[in-house]
């Protein structure tokens, strides 16, 4: 039985919204693979951050410390 122009558009229309799915959901996935990736990368540096605090607290345990008034040793 031949289709008529209805159907044929009905199931173009189908295609065309598989098809916007399925790019949809390729790009979700991409998405999700960015997240993961800045989490850990958060997830390190709030890491380091620690570390670095707690060496600082090691370093002069009486003293406060501002490090705005110390100078990088390339100026």
């Amino acid at each position: 039985m031949p289709l008529d122009d209805r159907e044929i558009d009905m199931e173009s229309r189908i295609a065309e919204l598989e098809l916007k799915l399925n790019l949809s959901e390729d790009h979700l996935e991409e998405l999700n693979r960015t997240v993961f990736r800045q989490q850990r990368q958060i997830d390190l540096l709030q890491e380091q951050i620690r570390e670095l605090y707690l060496l600082m607290q090691a370093a002069e345990p009486g003293e406060p410390r501002n490090l705005r008034d110390e100078i990088p040793p390339h100026y």
